[in-house]
């Protein structure tokens, strides 16, 4: 069985730790704790891990959040991968921040890493992980808290809650996403 796990995200080093990457510090995180490295790769910086007998291509998109469908496109037909085993992990101001909430299929909420995604693949029925980053911010300045970096009391506690979606990452190649979704929703 073979997997692609998406971190959404944008490359470069003003990026790395703002709001919005949290896709990418969520897969360097797996594939730390599975001991592999990523490499430089087209469209995306990939790494392949094994867990449990499946094999997980793992991807941060080089293409910037807006063009992230076709880097997962790319991914899906080279790897031969389908819509049921993509699983994409992105920020969500919608939920509060740490909170983690694993669905099938929705809307892109306004995210356009999403927007792009269901726009290339012409479907919104993949799953993703929604990883709460909060939403203190006043109307109109959505782009530049999500592109900030994390408050003193956030960064002290994401090591913690970047753990739990690791478990998520883990039930999805494993027990599937209706487990999944049932033993870590909300937790």
């Amino acid at each position: 069985m073979k997997y692609l796990i998406v971190g959404l995200g944008n490359p470069g080093e003003k990026y790395a730790n703002t709001r919005h990457n949290i896709g990418f510090k969520v897969v360097e995180a797996f594939a730390k704790a599975c001991e592999v490295n990523f490499s430089v790769d087209k469209h995306a910086d990939k790494a392949v891990a094994k867990f449990k007998g499946r094999t997980l291509v793992i991807i941060k998109p080089t293409t910037f959040m807006n063009l992230s469908g076709k880097a997962v496109n790319y991914w899906m037909q080279a790897e031969k991968i389908s819509k049921h085993n993509l699983l994409v992990i992105t920020d969500d101001i919608a939920l509060p921040f740490g909170k983690l909430r694993m669905k099938g299929k929705g809307s892109d909420g306004g995210h356009n890493g999403l927007k792009d995604i269901q726009a290339v693949l012409n479907t919104s029925e993949y799953a993703r992980l929604r990883f709460g980053v909060g939403n203190d911010f006043h109307p109109g300045q959505q782009a530049d808290y999500v592109l900030s970096e994390w408050n003193p009391d956030e960064a002290a506690n994401l090591d913690e809650r970047i753990k739990v979606a690791l478990e998520f990452i883990k039930g999805f190649s494993t027990i599937g996403l209706q487990r999944t979704m049932s033993n870590w929703n909300n937790k």
